[in-house]
């Protein structure tokens, strides 16, 4: 089955293209079925970009899903039309009384930021501890992961003395978990990042599974016991170019970055990079939809339970 999308929505024509099955809310009105509905807080300055990339890896599965795009920050956006956030995204005040098969919380610009002086923490602190409520199972990816261990575990930030970029190589942790079922024993997935997770840190502090790490980039993949919050602390969604609009981003920018990790040919940035992690993400939203959200949420949504965390 295919995500359900607005019909005007760029993702759509992008994902056909790319023959991706998109079903637009047209055609989803004759379809007799009930999607799994899941909510997209989308944090990201490049909005339209992170809507595709999102959404190219949750229509990898049998599954209908319904997708609400969520915004907080009513500040103008530089890299996103006014016209495209007012016409597909709604705001928190809109679905606040509803229930959701699942969550998804983007990364954000925003690793070298306090928790406090970021203008809408607050907001999104709030929409962390409604999710315990009113969400099956919530997917923290990148920041967010960072944003989901201070929000539920009152953890202050970890901050790397230098940014990790680049393509790193992880170990599964827990061989068998449905998070992970299908994967390789080692895979790889791009970072981006100054936040750290210390495997240490995370065992000593938290009561959270460790699913997958990296002795380069510490803890990869880890959840709840109830998978009812599920952290991602790489980018599996990045499309094959997005590190090295990065890099050539942070060079302009007079930032003197490193050359990421296993990523150009021959570490040269005039050479085409090459995605190597794709079936990987594929693979880990697939699962994340199926065993965390489909398999436990109830087939009314009014029948969700609070989460006990």
């Amino acid at each position: 089955m295919p995500i359900r999308i607005p019909d005007a929505l760029p993702a759509t024509s992008v994902l056909q293209q790319e023959n991706v099955f998109v079903m637009t809310e047209t055609r989803a009105l004759h379809q007799d079925i009930r999607p799994l509905k899941v909510v997209l807080l989308n944090l990201m300055p490049k909005k339209i970009e992170t809507e595709n990339q999102i959404m190219r890896l949750l229509s990898n599965s049998p599954l209908q899903v319904d997708i609400t795009l969520l915004r907080i920050d009513k500040r103008e956006s530089k890299n996103t039309p006014k016209e495209h956030l007012n016409s597909f995204y709604r705001d928190f005040e809109e679905i606040r009384n509803n229930n959701y098969d699942g969550l998804i919380i983007t990364g954000a610009p925003l690793g070298l930021v306090a928790f406090e002086d970021v203008v809408y923490w607050p907001a999104v602190d709030e929409i962390i501890q409604w999710s315990r409520e009113h969400v099956t199972s919530t997917l923290f990816l990148c920041w967010a992961a960072q944003a989901g261990l201070k929000s539920l575990y009152n953890l202050p930030k970890q901050t790397r003395a230098k940014k990790l970029s680049g393509v790193y190589t992880h170990q599964l942790s827990k061989k068998h978990d449905q998070l992970t079922r299908g994967f390789d024993d080692e895979f790889k997935a791009p970072a981006s990042r100054n936040a750290d997770f210390p495997v240490d840190y995370i065992k000593d502090n938290t009561d959270l599974e460790i699913l997958a790490q990296s002795d380069q980039v510490g803890v990869y993949i880890m959840a709840s016991q109830d998978r009812r919050q599920v952290y991602l602390t790489g980018h599996p969604e990045y499309s094959a170019r997005t590190l090295a609009e990065e890099y050539q981003r942070d060079l302009e920018a007079g930032l003197n970055p490193d050359i990421p990790v296993d990523y150009f040919p021959n570490d040269d940035p005039s050479q085409e990079p090459k995605g190597s992690w794709r079936s990987h993400g594929y693979l880990f939203f697939s699962n994340w939809l199926n065993y965390c959200v489909y398999q436990s949420t109830p087939f009314d949504l009014a029948d969700l339970t609070p989460s006990k965390d």
